[in-house]
């Protein structure tokens, strides 16, 4: 394997990987995957009761944001670890990281500590995540990719759907802390079988990191989340903060941009944008990102605060939309593989995502169990058809030897995506919801936590008839209004994804589509086995 300016001398792993082992390796990543997707979702039903516990209502945003910035931020700096040393031995990195943070997050007496250790989770999630998807180009040729592709997807989806309904399990028979205790044996055994079953050893040379560039995006990102974050909730948009903020985050990516230009190993290589493919489905990761995370995290407060059912009957809810994820996941990998094509799925995939999001939007307090079940699975195969596609189309778009900074790139655009949806729609909610509260609630008696929108579903349940169904009208109003604003930005996505060119999946590591013989899929070598490092 060689790159510019990067020469690696790569010892064979002394044989082929069998399916056998192939399998052993995939289930080990995606126990990987479990843990960092889980994470992400999990803490959002025990939030009322952890901030109860260690008295920090004023900073509770902060449990999830720095979970999610942290592995957001740091996903570029993993991929590029891992394309230059080994991404064997970066993902054993990020797993005891990942580890480290949940063990001291569960042990957490005050919310700063929380907030503190949760940031240090998602460094490791990072790591995680990218790490998980990248060794899977390792092992697998582009063309034989897509069916384990479609297995990772199905987990990040079904982890994000499960992850308040396990939440609210802890919170209701165990405690909070359980949420980050139980992944230290699951992290454990993914250690223990990745040590023993990944292969290969990468020749040591001489490498430049761009720790330059790194930090830069971090910040960056870090600047426009905060923006988006606090932006028309913790101050108004025209505040010197927010402006302050802006400028900031346009000058560090204007750094950042430029310290790029300059790198002779840039953590997020400016070529690769000139790749039509990477940069289309890497536009389109973002659009999905932004109004899946930014729209899904709305459908427990419906369903806990309109429908009033418990957090963990809510949970329970979501499984339909679970079920949509899983399915058309998995079928679209073994098509992907079976025919080498795969422009169809992002094309169908947003244009049903598109549906989903405009028929939930259509939720109100009358809507039946049937339709309310029925949108959900439409949404589900939407997002099912296209997330982890996404990722097999960037990766067949690249050399093997920017696997990871292309894996990473697909995985970055995708959570930055999640957080400014989250921040842009959580603004539109609360903004909708005060004054649909006041219109609801006029002329009845209003408590501060009413006029403030700070509704619990156990306050709910406390407030007379009267007063009780005008907060669930307002409630209902104000979330079919997020939804109503995501369907236009997920078509956006639908009309980008006909930008993407269709590229043969490669049978093989080194050869171009052009030179590949059509009906031959080639086994993985024991040189391309060994870059796993």
């Amino acid at each position: 394997m060689s790159a510019r300016g990067v020469g690696s001398a790569v010892r064979p792993t002394g044989g082929e990987l069998t399916h056998r082992r192939i399998l052993v390796i995939i289930g080990a990543l995606m126990l990987g995957m479990l843990l960092a997707a889980l994470d992400q979702t999990i803490v959002s039903t025990a939030l009322p009761t952890i901030v109860g516990d260690l008295n920090g209502a004023a900073h509770i945003a902060w449990v999830v944001t720095a979970y999610l910035l942290a592995s957001t931020a740091s996903t570029p700096l993993w991929g590029k670890l891992g394309d230059l040393y080994g991404r064997k031995v970066f993902f054993q990195a990020a797993i005891v990281l990942f580890l480290i943070g949940s063990a001291l997050s569960g042990l957490s007496t005050s919310l700063l500590e929380l907030i503190v250790f949760r940031a240090l989770q998602g460094l490791g999630a990072g790591g995680l995540m990218v790490g998980a998807q990248a060794i899977v180009g390792d092992v697998v040729p582009p063309r034989d990719r897509g069916r384990y592709q479609g297995l990772f997807g199905a987990v990040f989806g079904v982890a994000s759907i499960v992850g308040p309904l396990l939440g609210g399990v802890f919170v209701d028979d165990l405690s909070w802390r359980w949420i980050f205790y139980i992944n230290v044996p699951v992290g454990l055994a993914a250690l223990v079988v990745v040590a023993s079953a990944v292969p290969g050893h990468l020749g040591r040379v001489e490498h430049v990191i761009d720790y330059l560039g790194a930090g830069l995006l971090a910040l960056a990102t870090t600047a426009f989340v905060l923006l988006t974050s606090l932006g028309g909730v913790t101050y108004p948009w025209s505040s010197a903060p927010i402006y302050l903020l802006g400028v900031l985050g346009a000058a560090l990516l204007a750094a950042f941009l430029l310290a790029e230009r300059r790198s002779r190993e840039p953590v997020l290589p400016l070529h690769l944008f000139g790749n039509q493919t990477f940069a289309v489905a890497n536009l389109i990761s973002f659009i999905v990102g932004f109004a899946m995370f930014g729209a899904i995290v709305f459908l427990p407060i419906f369903f806990q605060v309109v429908r009033g059912v418990s957090p963990t009957a809510s949970g329970i809810r979501l499984l339909p939309l679970m079920a949509g994820v899983l399915s058309v996941s998995i079928l679209a990998g073994q098509v992907i593989s079976r025919t080498g094509r795969y422009r169809f799925f992002p094309i169908a995939g947003t244009a049903v995502m598109s549906l989903g999001l405009y028929l939930v939007s259509r939720y109100s307090p009358t809507t039946s169990t049937l339709e309310e079940t029925l949108f959900m699975v439409v949404l589900g195969m939407g997002l099912g058809a296209v997330m982890q596609v996404l990722v097999i189309v960037v990766q067949n778009a690249v050399a093997h030897r920017d696997l990871g900074v292309a894996t990473s790139a697909a995985t970055f655009f995708r959570s930055i995506g999640g957080c400014f949806g989250t921040a842009v729609f959580g603004a539109v909610f609360a903004n909708t919801l005060v004054a649909r509260l006041a219109r609801a609630l006029r002329g009845l008696p209003v408590t501060h936590q009413l006029a403030t929108a700070q509704i619990t579903p156990g306050l709910l349940r406390t407030l007379p008839p009267g007063v009780r169904h005008g907060v669930v009208t307002a409630y209902a109003g104000s979330i079919e209004e997020v939804f109503v604003v995501a369907v236009p930005i997920a078509a956006l996505a639908f009309v980008g994804s006909w930008l993407i060119p269709h590229v043969e999946l490669r049978r093989s590591w080194t050869a171009p589509p052009s030179e590949e013989s059509p009906g031959r899929v080639e086994v993985p070598s024991a040189t391309a086995a060994a870059e796993l490092g």
